[in-house]
Order: C-alpha cells, then structure tokens, then sequence
C-alpha cells in the first residue's frame, strides 16, 4: 500500500482494517460523521515533524469538535524505522505537555511495521496498531472519555481485536487491504 495517495491509503485501511473489523468501535461515528481531518506532512526530519505535529495540536484543539473530532497526521517520508518512531513517541508526549495540552489532546501511534514490545514482528496482533504509512492519531480527551463510558472495558476490545486477527491470520489481513 506504500505507493498510493497516503491519504487514500489511510481511508482505504480506516474503512477495511479499523472500522471493517471493528477493531475500534468508536472509529465508525466520527468517520460517517466526516469529523476526521487527514493531514499529510512534508517532513523529512523528526524536527520538522515535530513542527507539523503542534501546528496540528494546536488546530486541533481550537477546532469545533462538532466538526473535527479527531486528526489523522500521515508522514511517509520520516520514521520510517519503526525503532526511530517508537523513539519519537517520548518526544509527541512532551511537545503535548509544552503546548499545554496535556489532559486535553493525546496522541496514538500506527506504523506499517509496529510491534509490541516481546511480540514476533509476524504476529497478527500487531495489526491492531499497522497502518500503511507512519501516522499520529490526535485525539480529543473529551472523545476518549465518552467512548470509554459507552465501553467501559477497554481491555474487552484488545481480546476481541486479539482474536478477531487470529482467525483472520496475517495472509487474511493482508488481503484484505490489497482487495
């Protein structure tokens, strides 16, 4: 998938991947809603991402949330390296803090390789957090706080995540992005 529009890529994985198999039950509101904004950066250094990255905080922030409840900022051409952006997440959650957000906006992480700590990187489960580019999902606290009121355990949506990709497999998730 890394040779399209990233932004198609990006709808074509929310609709297939993240809303298709449910893998997060509160994506499908805001999609069918239009409240998810795409933002491709031009970076190609982590400074520069970081630079794109509070411009999209701050937007955020001051956005509707009527309108724009979440962001999805799409870097292809930095961090590549998995390693160097899990590296970066440290500096995600500071710029958060400088900018005075902290309690208010955060900050998820997908990546065409991401691997969970001890896991094999062909293990289906880190398909939950696999995108086709290098992405920050910027969320509103305020959303998170609500979804986890209408589902209370968190815990419940990782199992089901777990075992809705086990059955699906890695060649059947695979597939299912390239249909």
């Amino acid at each position: 998938m890394g040779t399209d529009d990233p932004i198609a890529a990006t709808r074509r994985w929310l609709q297939r991947a993240v809303i298709g198999l449910n893998l997060c039950p509160f994506a499908k509101a805001v999609q069918v809603k239009d409240q998810i904004r795409y933002v491709v950066s031009d970076a190609d250094t982590p400074d520069a991402l970081l630079a794109d990255l509070a411009d999209e905080l701050l937007w955020l922030h001051e956005a509707d949330p009527e309108v724009v409840d979440t962001t999805l900022l799409i870097h292809p051409r930095v961090l590549a390296d998995f390693a160097d952006y899990n590296d970066f997440l440290d500096q995600v959650d500071a710029a958060i803090d400088a900018l005075g957000l902290e309690g208010e906006l955060q900050v998820a992480s997908f990546h065409p390789d991401y691997r969970f700590a001890g896991s094999d990187f062909d293990d289906v489960a880190n398909c939950t957090n696999r995108s086709p580019y290098p992405m920050l999902h910027l969320l509103r606290e305020e959303s998170i706080d609500r979804a986890v009121e209408a589902f209370p355990d968190p815990e419940e949506i990782v199992e089901r995540n777990i075992a809705s990709l086990e059955r699906l497999g890695l060649q059947g998730y695979r597939r299912l992005l390239d249909e």
